[in-house]
């Protein structure tokens, strides 16, 4: 096994068309695993009579500490694409800012009058 196979620790491809989708899990030196997904699409330049292949590649690295988060995300957006609702998307509150206006703090508007 070469150097830059020793961290693969399991290894999954999709073929879709032009499209080959990796699904690597690696282990770093640490003892770390994480996630590396490449998509690979296959470029032909060139000539019927000559053509050339070339692949372009683009690397997700995905760790431990964001697994949960981009899962969620991810089968959420795959949900909608299928023809999910959309969900209505709410700003949280800074709690800063919920505390100011709990409290009428620095607040530019608010009036103080005394008769």
């Amino acid at each position: 096994m070469g150097d830059l196979e020793k961290d693969l620790v399991y290894s999954e491809s999709v073929k879709a068309g032009k499209r080959i989708y990796y699904f690597d899990v690696k282990q770093s030196r640490n003892g770390d695993k994480y996630v590396a997904i490449t998509e690979s699409k296959k470029i032909v330049d060139g000539s019927q009579e000559n053509p050339h292949f070339t692949f372009e590649k683009h690397k997700l690295f995905l760790y431990k500490e964001d697994y949960d988060k981009f899962l969620t995300a991810f089968l959420k957006a795959i949900d909608i694409a299928k023809g999910g609702e959309i969900p209505v998307k709410v700003e949280p509150v800074e709690a800063d800012k919920a505390e100011e206006k709990a409290e009428g703090a620095d607040n530019p508007f608010e009036v103080e009058l005394e008769f």
